[in-house]
């Protein structure tokens, strides 16, 4: 398993930690881990999950799953088990 993190020297306060399948509609945080086997922490890296960057959540499925991500000018589907090892930081 590949678990990738990203530390900032100073954090910004506040910011509830949660990961991205708890994101609501329209509500916006920053990645701060994968923990995912690497061959999927690698392709999501590619497609712009990479820690430190600003994620926001879309639509879903009328069944609520996959959901769309947008991330670094992108919108991308992820089944909710794969969010439930994103780890995130919700910004206020």
């Amino acid at each position: 398993m590949l678990q990738l993190s990203f530390t900032r020297k100073h954090r910004p306060p506040g910011g509830k930690r949660a990961t991205l399948a708890e994101l609501r509609n329209g509500e916006q945080a920053v990645l701060e881990r994968l923990d995912l086997p690497e061959d999927n922490a690698r392709r999501l890296m590619e497609l712009g999950f990479l820690p430190g960057n600003i994620v926001s959540a879309a639509h879903s499925a009328p069944s609520g799953d996959p959901r769309v991500f947008r991330v670094d000018g992108s919108e991308v589907a992820l089944r909710r088990e794969t969010a439930r090892h994103m780890k995130i930081r919700v910004t206020d």
